[in-house]
């Protein structure tokens, strides 16, 4: 299951990992995020052990949300080191987001 991100546990879970980390930043009202929600929770299983796959809901979390620039939503952000190093926006299928994640393993 994908892990909540929120402003509180952002450094613990994103910036001191030492795996890769993909973070959807979405929101309840977002008809696209419904669509890349089941995406993301698979990913969180194929990737178990091996990456953080998180969420952030941008109503919640503003601060995530405006450090990383966030205007659309759904926002798919790949960090390696606590650094982004590629991004995604809007609904993308399960093998482009797949092909991301495995790059950075």
């Amino acid at each position: 299951m994908a892990v909540e991100i929120t402003d509180t546990n952002f450094a613990d879970l994103v910036q001191n990992s030492e795996k890769p980390v993909m973070i959807d930043f979405w929101a309840e009202w977002c008809g696209p995020c419904r669509m890349v929600g089941p995406i993301v929770e698979e990913l969180a299983h194929d990737f178990d052990g091996k990456a953080v796959i998180g969420k952030v809901n941008v109503d919640e979390n503003p601060d995530i949300s405006a450090k990383f620039g966030i205007r659309n939503i759904p926002t798919i952000l790949f960090l390696k080191g606590g650094q982004v190093v590629d991004k995604s926006v809007g609904a993308v299928p399960k093998n482009v987001l797949t092909e991301k994640m495995e790059a950075l393993l």
